[in-house]
This record gives structure tokens, C-alpha cells and sequence, in this order.
């Protein structure tokens, strides 16, 4: 009979946040599938914790989690812990998880810190919906698409970033955002632990102070939304802006490669669409 994989909830930083379920599951399991194993050792050793502690991140061998596997088919409980909150989000994990289901082992949750939640929750933004976009990528399209995103979302959006990062990303989300410098933003680090700080305030004042005082430790940031629904954009019919284009007097050529460009199709159909018209 196969093991069972526990996806298990750590504190944030405040050992006392750890809940006796997940306490319990810790003990009993015999093996702890950790992305630190170093920073998971004291946890262990403070819940009284014999389990074998293996090495599982987010750059492990394709070995690492065919081990983890083998010893989950062979009846063996394993719990998958990360270094703070809960596995898988913006954390490694998710792997794992996808191939002990489809191997038809059990998994099970046992829920608990989460620095999403944590940081709404002190915030003072609406959370009754919101969009995670965990780290954004450092350059790029995707750091553009995903700034756009932010810019233009109806619901609060919470991010994850390094502290040595946080003023750069608060001054990039002022730039991106319309009136972005006046868009309410908190900033939360070192949850539950000793030198916990939320700072409300709006994009622009947070950019300037944390340049000025930037954050130690894990940082958590949320940015209000734009409390409207995004404008749905209507696409765009080829033939219809083909002949407006025509009615203007412009050449079939150059409404051909207008027409390839605003609506995405083909150079090739724009070109037999002008000339059928």
C-alpha cells in the first residue's frame, strides 16, 4: 500500500504558529522532504521529530523526485515542507505534487501560515478577491506584461520580492500604474518575527522610503486595485476596417499590411481579403 504525501504548513518565523497538527504529522512521518534541510533541522528538533530529512527544491535532479516517489510507492509517508508558509506557492513543490496524483498517491494537506494571507490580512486593502503574481521576472516582456497586469487589475494584487529589489519594483508599479504614483500600496517583512513592519502608504511615498531605509528579511507587497472591471476590448473585424481603410483612400498594399497588423492575421490573407473586396 503506498505512502501518503502531506504538504505541510511551517511558520513564517514565530515557532508558536505552528499548528499540533502539523506538529503531530511531523513526528510521525519518516521522511521530510525539505528545501533547506539546514533551516528545517531545528523545526524538527523542536517538535521531537526523527525523520529523515532529504533534500527537495526547486533546482533537485529528476532523481531527487523519482526517490521521493519510489519511497512514497513503497508505503513510506513523506511530508514536503518549505523553508516558511506553504509549499508550492511561489515555493517549490508543485512537481512533487502533480506526480505522486498521478501516480495515484494520496496527498493530503495540512494547512496552515501563508504569507499571502498574512500580509492582506494587516494591509487594510479589500481581500475579498485578489491576484498573486508571486516574484516578477527582473526584465523583460514578461516583467512588462506582468506590470500591465497589475496596472490595469480590478482587485488588490499581492507580490513577493527581495528586500534589496522592493523600492526598484515600488518605483516601476508608480510608473506602470495610471495615477500609479497615488495608488495605495503596504509593504509588509519579517512576519511574525521579532522586527515585523507593515507600511501603508501611497506607490510614490513607499518608493522613496525604501530607497532611502531599504527592508531586511522576506518582503510581502500589496497593491490596491483599480475597483473597475477592465474595458473589454472588441476585436477587430478585418473586412469592416479593410474597406474603412479603403473608403480613406489608402492603397490596397499599405491597407493589406494595416489590416496584418492591427488584427493579427496573416500578410497573405490581408492581401487576398483587400483584393475580394
Amino acid at each position: 500500500m503506498a505512502g501518503t504525501l502531506y504538504v505541510v504548513a511551517t511558520p513564517l518565523g514565530n515557532l508558536g504558529d505552528l499548528s499540533p497538527r502539523a506538529a503531530d504529522t511531523l513526528k510521525q512521518v519518516a521522511v521530510v522532504a525539505a528545501e533547506d534541510t539546514r533551516h528545517t533541522k531545528p523545526l524538527l528538533v523542536h517538535v521531537g521529530s526523527d525523520a529523515e530529512l532529504v533534500s527537495f527544491h526547486a533546482h533537485s535532479t529528476e532523481r531527487s523526485l523519482e526517490r521521493l516517489l519510489r519511497l512514497l510507492g513503497a508505503g513510506t509517508d513523506v511530508a514536503l515542507v518549505t523553508d516558511a508558509g506553504t509549499p508550492t506557492v511561489s515555493d517549490p513543490g508543485a512537481e512533487l505534487v502533480a506526480a505522486a496524483r498521478n501516480r495515484g498517491i494520496v496527498v493530503v494537506t495540512i494547512p496552515g501560515p501563508t504569507a499571502v494571507a498574512a500580509a492582506l490580512a494587516v494591509s487594510g486593502l479589500h481581500a475579498d478577491r485578489y491576484l498573486f503574481l508571486g516574484f516578477l521576472s527582473r526584465k523583460g516582456a514578461d516583467r512588462r506584461r506582468l506590470m500591465e497586469s497589475i496596472a490595469t487589475s480590478e482587485w488588490t494584487v499581492v507580490l513577493f520580492e527581495a528586500p534589496n529589489r522592493v523600492a526598484e519594483l515600488l518605483e516601476d508599479l508608480a510608473a506602470a500604474c495610471e495615477g500609479g504614483a497615488d495608488r495605495v500600496a503596504s509593504v509588509s517583512r519579517e512576519m511574525t518575527k521579532v522586527f515585523e513592519e507593515t507600511r501603508t502608504g501611497t506607490l510614490a511615498e513607499l518608493a522613496v522610503y525604501y530607497a532611502e531605509a531599504p527592508p531586511r528579511g522576506e518582503v510581502t507587497v500589496v497593491v490596491s486595485g483599480t475597483g473597475k472591471p477592465r474595458p473589454v476590448e472588441i476585436p477587430i473585424d478585418p473586412e469592416t476596417r479593410a474597406r474603412a481603410l479603403l473608403a480613406q483612400g489608402m492603397t490596397r498594399k499599405n491597407v493589406a499590411e494595416q489590416i496584418a497588423e492591427e488584427t493579427k492575421i496573416s500578410r497573405n490573407a490581408a492581401y487576398r481579403l483587400v483584393n475580394e473586396l
